[in-house]
């Protein structure tokens, strides 16, 4: 599972990020401060860092210049409301692998780990998940139904990563609800319902059984489920 780091001070950004990372199917941790980021970061157990520079106890051009100096190769991306060409040179310069400034597009930044981590020779290429003829790719975060390529948003991905890797288990609404939107998401959980509708349009109706009372079991569809042989 590829794991990246946000290091942000501003809670209401960070919680953003990381719930959208959540739903694209990364695992995430979150530091408040420059000293926090620096230890978290050198300790190779993250693939990515997403790093702001104006944060308190070390600003994040001297986390970034600490981890270079100890040859820590984890990519950066700067994500800071510094927009000025001297600030962007100073991190590029300082060893970062992108640097994007706030107000930012998450599709954008999203777009731009997949291409960092990419270029990563660290990151191995994940597994694909495969249950009957539903096949996801985890690193393109796309769909295969009997060969045909679906295109999925980054939240039906991850919920239909959810069912591929509890095939023929009951997940709860509150289940999908936790791994796709977060622990604290705030909505109805009707939305859940809503999804596995798109699912059920896209990979197939007869995947998604609804289990009154419970909530949703993913199976493979009959074409795919072996059949009895009988002799003659």
């Amino acid at each position: 599972m590829t794991r990246i780091l946000m290091a942000d001070d501003e809670p209401r950004i960070a919680s953003f990020i990381t719930k959208g990372l959540t739903a694209a199917g990364f695992t995430t941790s979150s530091v408040e401060d420059g000293i926090r980021a620096l230890d978290y970061g050198s300790s190779g157990e993250f693939d990515l860092l997403i790093l702001d520079i104006g944060m308190p106890r070390m600003d994040g051009l001297a986390v970034l210049s600490a981890l270079r100096a100890m040859k820590c190769t984890v990519p950066v991306i700067v994500l800071t409301a510094k927009d000025s060409l001297q600030d962007t040179l100073a991190a590029l310069d300082g060893g970062a692998d992108d640097y994007m400034t706030k107000p930012f597009r998450f599709e954008e930044l999203l777009s731009r780990i997949r291409l960092r981590l990419r270029d990563s020779p660290a990151v191995q290429a994940a597994p694909d998940l495969t249950h009957g003829d539903v096949t996801l790719d985890v690193d393109l975060r796309s769909a295969k139904v009997q060969g045909r390529t679906v295109p999925l948003s980054a939240r039906e991905f991850a919920m239909a990563r959810a069912f591929v890797e509890n095939a023929g288990k009951v997940l709860t609404r509150e289940q999908l609800l936790s791994r796709v939107w977060g622990y604290d998401f705030d909505g109805s959980s009707n939305v859940v319902d809503v999804y596995v509708g798109y699912l059920r349009n896209k990979l197939g109706p007869e995947r998604f059984l609804a289990v009154r009372g419970a909530g949703y079991r993913f199976v493979a569809a009959p074409s795919a489920q072996p059949q009895l042989q009988t002799g003659t």
